[in-house]
């Protein structure tokens, strides 16, 4: 018995090691087909060329090992978002953390943090 609990344990800690980051979408312009995501070009600023906002796309990742990689999830996943409502590009909004955490048996405190961004899902014309 004890032996099954320390494999489920150990199967439980890499599932929520290697997670997938959570994200969504809001239309707020006209939805085109679907892009590939790793098509999707990630600006700091509006770019010069002329672009339409298809919407607002959020991500959010409590995966990785440490706060890059757990940016990185989230960030991947906003292109997947971007790139499910038509978008070759996306003008980053907010990059947050979010820290969650609580008492738990034996007085352990325990804290989760996630890395959350956000961004305007565009799609730029081509010239």
């Amino acid at each position: 018995m004890k032996r099954l609990f320390s494999i489920s344990f150990v199967v439980l800690f890499v599932l929520c090691l290697f997670s997938c980051a959570t994200g969504s979408a809001v239309v707020t312009g006209t939805k085109r087909p679907a892009t590939d995501p790793g098509e999707v070009v990630i600006y700091a600023e509006a770019p010069a060329a002329k672009y339409e906002i298809i919407g607002i796309v959020n991500a959010s990742s409590e995966s990785g090992w440490t706060d890059q990689k757990k940016l990185d999830y989230a960030v991947e996943e906003l292109k997947n978002q971007a790139a499910k409502l038509g978008a070759n590009g996306i003008i980053l909004g907010d990059i947050t953390t979010t820290t969650t955490g609580g008492y738990v048996e034996d007085g352990f405190y325990s804290t989760d943090t996630a890395k959350n961004v956000t961004g305007k899902a565009i799609y730029i014309f081509k010239e």
